[in-house]
């Protein structure tokens, strides 16, 4: 009779570990889930402190007149009074051309009069580039 009660035995103990397995089996799960959930938020929170910090950087940058000045200047292309200012063309579109030799010829519709207030001369011109002649 001893190896049946030992048989019992280990079957009422067989069952019991597995039933204890089959419960904490999803408790495991989810603990190791959530343990994985909870460092990859911590990563997160890490990168948007580090993004934040670098915000504020940017943030406290522009309190100092001469960032924004030099902003100014890079990004609209503002020019303060007293300097002096070079915009270098593209070699590739200039075309350079000899002037023709010879008398210049004053330009269509120039007064021929040096008595004419400028007014008029102006009116001449608008009249001309409009295509009234």
């Amino acid at each position: 009779m001893l190896p049946e009660v030992l048989t019992v035995r280990a079957m009422v103990l067989s069952v019991v570990v597995l039933l204890a397995v089959v419960l904490l089996l999803p408790t495991v799960r989810a603990v190791v889930t959530q343990q994985a959930e909870l460092r990859e938020l911590r990563s997160e929170l890490s990168q948007q402190q580090d993004q934040k910090a670098e915000l504020e950087t940017e943030l406290a940058r522009w309190d100092d007149r001469s960032y924004v000045i030099e902003q100014a200047r890079s990004r609209f292309r503002f020019v303060m009074p007293g300097d002096k200012v070079w915009r270098p063309l593209d070699t590739d579109a200039v075309q350079e051309e000899e002037p023709a030799a010879g008398a210049v010829e004053p330009s269509p519709g120039a007064a021929e009069d040096a008595d004419t207030p400028w007014y008029t001369s102006v009116w001449d011109s608008v009249r001309i580039a409009g295509g009234e002649e």
